[in-house]
């Protein structure tokens, strides 16, 4: 019998192991000694919450599945009805097809076809890979169509550190800005975190505080690398999730409206661009035409553990 997230595909370095699936190219698990650094899914359950999962060609919500783009309105489907918005893109539930398997890393690619409400051809790929520095994940889109394409992408990794709440976990998050949000969770502005209690550019713990929020201004270091962890101050032990520069925006939800989950992991999300971009254009790629130089986007993020 078929896993619902159909064929796993295990890879291992360094302490690390992980598996991804068939389905969406998700990262299902991932541990590092033993100890898990991410709140996945079993191998016989369906992704809830979009763990793990990739998200393309859009992250986070689409008000009303409506945009607009070079003069042409576009309607996409609402996987989201509560809120009347379409939610992650349309390629986390799809089959993805092995590329290359060898026993630290995994690649998988998906033609994502022209459609109703996205008309562009777009080749995904995606590589995971460990080394004894942890996770690195590697997204490319290529547009294969005669015009030029909306494109962002993301990633909904949970981190997770222990088997308690987070509560007493540690963040830092080296954010300046949060994004605010209107009751269907679309944009409504922003704000500087200085002087909220959403700074947490100095590593202080999370206690109750309920995130849903986007997060963005981001302090980087000289390779232009910005890091997010989540440690517990007892053991010491933590984890932590980078992105390059392709990703300007990390989204942080702690689940308190899953009752199941809530508060036992955090998702920390890698994002090109925030919620409704293709309607606001902040931080929106535009793919060129197929054979043109800026047809194709990569980028990258990782996850490591902390001792």
């Amino acid at each position: 019998m078929l896993p619902p997230s159909g064929e796993q595909f295990e890879i291992s370095a360094g302490g690390y192991h992980a598996v991804v699936t068939e389905g969406g190219a998700a990262l299902r698990s991932l541990t590092y000694g033993g100890r898990e650094l991410v709140d996945g899914f079993g191998e016989h359950e369906m992704a809830s919450g979009g763990r793990g999962q990739v998200l393309v060609p859009w992250p986070n919500r689409l008000r009303d599945g409506r945009y607009r783009f070079r003069g042409r309105e576009h309607q996409l489907p609402l996987t989201e009805p509560s809120r009347h918005n379409a939610s992650h893109g349309l390629a986390r539930w799809a089959p993805w097809t092995l590329e290359e398997h060898t026993s630290r890393s995994v690649a998988l690619v998906h033609r994502l076809m022209a459609q109703s409400g996205y008309p562009w051809t777009v080749d995904l790929r995606i590589v995971y890979d460990l080394s004894a520095d942890g996770l690195t994940v590697t997204q490319t889109a290529t547009n294969h169509s005669p015009e030029p394409a909306p494109y962002a992408s993301g990633a909904h990794p949970y981190l997770r550190v222990g088997s308690g709440t987070v509560d007493h976990l540690e963040l830092t998050l080296p954010a300046a800005t949060r994004a605010l949000t209107d009751e269907r969770l679309l944009p409504a502005g922003t704000e500087p975190v200085e002087g909220t209690e959403y700074d947490f550019r100095v590593t202080r713990p999370l206690r109750d505080l309920a995130l849903n929020h986007a997060f963005t201004d981001l302090q980087r270091d000289a390779e232009g690398i910005a890091t997010t962890a989540l440690r517990d101050p007892a053991s010491g032990l933590g984890v932590a999730l980078w992105v390059d520069e392709g990703h300007p925006w990390l989204q942080l939800y702690t689940a308190d409206d899953v009752p199941a989950t809530a508060r036992r992991s955090i998702a920390v999300e890698p994002m090109t661009a925030p919620a409704d971009a293709f309607n606001s254009g902040i931080d929106l790629v535009e793919l060129g035409p197929a054979g043109s130089p800026a047809d194709e986007l990569s980028v990258a993020w990782g996850i490591r553990a902390l001792d």
